[in-house]
């Protein structure tokens, strides 16, 4: 990458990718380098192609923390081959391929040579709501043979050429398509006595999401253990109790706020799944989903 104009086409691919993607870091490879980005946006669903050649695109701890992790990428190869490194798994995507990369943790993707692939960006709180803290394979490869991977493509691809998609359409289009390959990306694994015992513990919570009963004390006290294992219960899957259980808590408001009328009140509904501070639960809600509950439900009419 000796020429000015190739090292001056470079950042300016990079800079793209770090605003468009979130944070990343490059380092050329041997051979010619190509960097394209196209961008996408059909409402909820937020898309990037990528042609590129000749070069390692890497997410490091650093990038990590000065970006945004609430995101799983999904990534469709469209032409060519690429690379992907996560949690010391490897694959080699062909055309047709797929493969999902967790935001929140080191990965790292090789294009030697000419290659062009989508990349589509699955919030963290779908996944998470579909697939109930299960472990995920990352960086798996998922084969174009797959009979899922080929409705998922034809998925992407219808929602993309609709451009009169609303907001509540993408966003069912975005859990259609982690419906479709959450069977290939969860662990295959008989889960043990513990992973029982915490899905249990969800399900606790989800039924009684409503009481203003529902602390930490209570949940360890109904599922037969001390406050301090719940803790560590949690804390083993990256998650904080009370914070899981006020963005279920939000969660839930969200779907309440897509399907009710402006007559139902705000307040109301933040009341009703716990939220006894209206000013706490609009603060709350802006937090998890960037836009206050007003805008949110405008958004859906």
């Amino acid at each position: 990458m000796a020429c000015a104009s190739e090292k001056e086409k470079y950042q300016q691919w990079l800079a793209q990718i770090n605003q468009v993607c979130g944070r990343f870091a490059a380092r050329p490879l041997s051979g010619e380098f190509i960097g394209e980005l196209e961008t996408s946006y059909a409402r909820s669903l937020k898309l990037s192609t990528v042609t590129t050649a000749g070069v390692n695109l890497f997410r490091s701890r650093e990038e990590i923390k000065l970006g945004n992790d609430a995101w799983f990428y999904t990534v469709f190869q469209l032409e060519g081959s690429a690379i992907v490194e996560q949690n010391d798994r490897q694959s080699v995507l062909e055309a047709g391929d797929i493969t999902l990369i967790d935001a929140s943790r080191p990965c790292s993707i090789y294009w030697p040579e000419r290659s062009r692939q989508i990349s589509l960006l699955l919030p963290r709180q779908i996944v998470e709501q579909q697939c109930r803290f299960q472990a995920i394979r990352c960086a798996h490869r998922l084969s174009r043979q797959l009979p899922t991977v080929q409705l998922s493509f034809r998925l992407l691809k219808e929602s993309m050429d609709n451009g009169a998609l609303s907001d509540r359409e993408s966003e069912a289009a975005l859990e259609a398509m982690v419906c479709l390959l959450r069977p290939a990306f969860q662990e295959q694994e008989t889960a043990p006595r513990k992973e029982r015992q915490f899905r249990n513990v969800l399900a606790l919570i989800d039924e009684h999401l409503q009481s203003p009963a529902l602390r930490p004390e209570w949940i360890a006290a109904e599922s037969g253990m001390s406050v301090r294992s719940l803790y560590r219960m949690f804390a083993d899957k990256g998650l904080v109790v009370a914070q899981y259980i006020k963005n279920r808590r939000l969660d839930l408001c969200a779907q309440a706020l897509r399907a009710t009328g402006d007559e139902e009140k705000l307040a109301g509904i933040g009341y009703s799944w716990g939220f006894a501070d209206h000013s706490h639960f609009s603060t709350a809600f802006k937090q998890r989903f960037g836009v206050s509950p007003g805008e949110y439900r405008r958004r859906y009419r």
